[in-house]
């Protein structure tokens, strides 16, 4: 995880990003950057060096910017030397911005600075200041947290929580050792502050999504997620595109740019994904991690075996064909060309589309539980759209266990169910307001007792698993409320997905299995009944079939759909007619193709919708207008 900066503009005292490049139009709908460490930087005094690596990287890729770094792990660059290095970029047509990395020892568990420690206070202030003063724009990489528990840290925590303490902590040197020394040194300069990918666990090291979204003049976002198996993190690909949605909720307009690096790859369609699911998601920049990976050499061992036969999204054999960029041809040899192929095929498709929409899921400012889950629903096809404030104006919000940070959630809840409007909470949920208020709304028990379900039943059908799946059982009062899908075991169900009423709307149990990775392993039937309950007063568009396809939806009648899967698969889409002429075809935008559709009676009601059978690739993804 790392971080890097903007194309912007300046918007009153904060940057405003534009979705339009500024300076070079290498691109019609965003900007590409790449990021410099300072150990790089260092290595840049050398001219050969310098000439030459810019050489690789710029025949083989656009590029519109690039962050120079002056200090990482106690390294920092000379202001004369960080002169030089800057001409020379600009010279060439590059905006240039600089980069921090608050790192004591990225080797030592990412030991960070000690913002408590009145020596480390001061080295980290000397270099913002020294960066200011080179630099009118300057991002902080994902760092600018604390994991000390050192004497000093002790001692001022006292008896509160290390949560509450990092959280004051953090806000008083955002404010008192970056932001107010660096604006003392330069009055024009804006600092970003470069999100990494861990949202969910954000308060325990100081990160404030309250605090510093306000106050830094803008934020940026660590859209890496890796290989979901064999990387550390064990995040999900469709957090690419979620999580910089959910940070520009934060504070609109201010969320600069995506970020991802080369690490965790299996083949290198896993780092392409993320490169085209953070734009995607609208980011304004994309900004590659790093100007070294950028050099790593191309390897053949990258090229998946779903390639053979051709037509995926990322092509192998079609980057690695000669390219002309600058009035040079060259054969691809490194991941710049990895990086550029990427970002001229996705410029096109980004074109066509509107503003991103999905179903809204509530996570209030330093709130935790069921991590991550939102990046669940998106694999197995449900559009996510995560926001801090309650979504009032929204049909059905979805409410994990993240909502019990909110202390007036039940009354929150009473008035949206009141107002004809639908909520979906989640067993978490239920858990966590066991007692405090949630049998206001519902009459259910979450026990502690489990189910080990090997099968499900769903509108009659019974349905077995490839496995058995751990779920919670929760108890209702027959006749108060119903269950819809049933998670079943030896002859017993318990709810999977559940109904009840409350004054003028309808509230949802949802009982994710305790591995939430089984929900890939549900059974098509329920995966297509589970969808079709969210979307049907939510999303236009939903999809049918198995998991590990996701449905990205826009609200100029566009949508994409999206196999992370290694093989073939065939999915349909259903768009929904409730007003207006029933869709006939949908049209492929990148191929220039129709496909005629058939009808679909809605359960109870005249509504119709249409259905569109839609084929994907490995690991691919295709654009329809409707």
């Amino acid at each position: 995880m790392r971080t890097i900066m903007a194309a912007s503009l300046l918007c009153m005292s904060a940057v405003c990003f534009s979705a339009v490049p500024a300076s070079n139009e290498n691109y019609r709908n965003f900007k590409v950057s790449v990021y410099t460490r300072a150990y790089e930087v260092q290595r840049m005094v050398d001219p050969t060096w310098l000439d030459s690596t810019w050489n690789i990287i710029s025949s083989q890729m656009k590029v519109d910017k690039i962050y120079l770094e002056t200090h990482r792990d106690l390294n920092i660059v000379k202001a004369e030397d960080m002169k030089r290095i800057i001409k020379f970029f600009r010279d060439r047509g590059v905006e240039v911005a600089g980069g921090i990395t608050y790192t004591i020892s990225e080797a030592n568990s990412f030991q960070t600075f000690c913002y408590k420690n009145p020596e480390e206070r001061a080295k980290a202030k000397e270099i913002i200041e020294l960066t200011a003063s080179l630099f009118d724009e300057i991002i902080l990489d994902d760092f600018f947290f604390t994991d000390c528990k050192c004497d000093y840290c002790v001692e001022a925590k006292g008896d509160r929580s290390w949560t509450d303490y990092r959280l004051e902590l953090m806000d008083d040197a955002a404010m008192n050792v970056i932001l107010g020394p660096a604006r003392k040194v330069n009055k024009n300069v804006k600092v970003i502050i470069k999100y990494p990918n861990w949202y969910d666990h954000f308060p325990a090291l100081g990160f404030d999504l309250d605090f510093g979204p306000k106050h830094f003049d803008g934020i940026y976002t660590g859209t890496e997620t890796r290989d979901a198996v064999r990387s550390n993190q064990h995040l999900q690909p469709y957090e690419s595109y979620l999580i910089w949605r959910y940070f520009d909720n934060l504070n609109p307009g201010h969320n600069g740019g995506g970020w991802v690096d080369t690490g965790g790859m299996r083949y290198i369609d896993r780092y392409s994904e993320q490169l085209w699911l953070t734009v995607f998601a609208k980011a304004p920049e994309m900004t590659m991690f790093d100007y070294r990976q950028m050099l790593n050499p191309l390897r053949s061992s990258y090229r998946a075996p779903w390639q053979e036969e051709g037509g995926t999204s990322f092509s192998y054999d079609d980057m690695m064909k000669p390219v002309n960029l600058n009035g040079k041809t060259v054969t691809p040899t490194t991941m710049a060309r990895a990086a550029g192929f990427t970002m001229e095929q996705v410029d096109r498709t980004i074109g066509f589309l509107g503003n991103p929409i999905g179903i809204k899921s509530y996570k209030p400012y330093q709130s935790t539980g069921e991590e991550f889950l939102q990046n669940y629903f998106g694999m197995i096809g449900i559009p996510m759209d995560i926001v801090p404030e309650f979504p009032s104006d929204a049909n059905l919000v979805i409410l994990t266990e993240q909502a019990k940070a909110d202390p007036d959630i039940i009354k929150k809840m009473d008035k949206h169910l009141r107002s004809g409007k639908d909520i979906l909470i989640t067993a978490g949920f239920l858990r966590a307001m066991q007692g405090h208020g949630i049998e206001k709304i519902v009459d259910l028990e979450y026990t502690d007792r489990k189910a080990l379900v090997s099968s499900f039943m769903t509108g009659g059908q019974m349905l077995d698993v490839p496995k058995p799946i751990l779920m919670q059982q929760v108890m209702y009062k027959t006749n108060d409320s119903w269950e819809m899908i049933s998670g079943m075991d030896s002859g017993l169900g318990w709810p999977f997905l559940h109904r009840d009423v409350y004054s003028k709307g309808t509230v949802y149990l949802l009982v994710v299995p305790d591995n939430f990775a089984d929900l890939y392993n549900l059974p098509n039937p329920v995966l297509n009944s589970l969808r079709q309950t969210l979307s049907s007063r939510t999303m236009p568009v939903s999809i049918q079939g198995p998991s590990g396809v996701s449905l990205f939806v826009y609200d100029n009648n566009t949508f994409i759909v999206e196999s992370f899967l290694d093989e073939d698969v065939d999915i349909t889409v259903r768009i929904q007619t409730s007003d207006g002429p029933r869709v006939d075809h949908v049209t492929d935008l990148l191929q220039g193709t129709d496909i005629r559709g058939g009808m679909e009676m809605q359960f109870n009601s005249r509504n119709a919708s249409s259905t569109f059978r839609v084929s994907l690739r490995p690991h691919s993804y295709r654009v329809f207008r409707y």
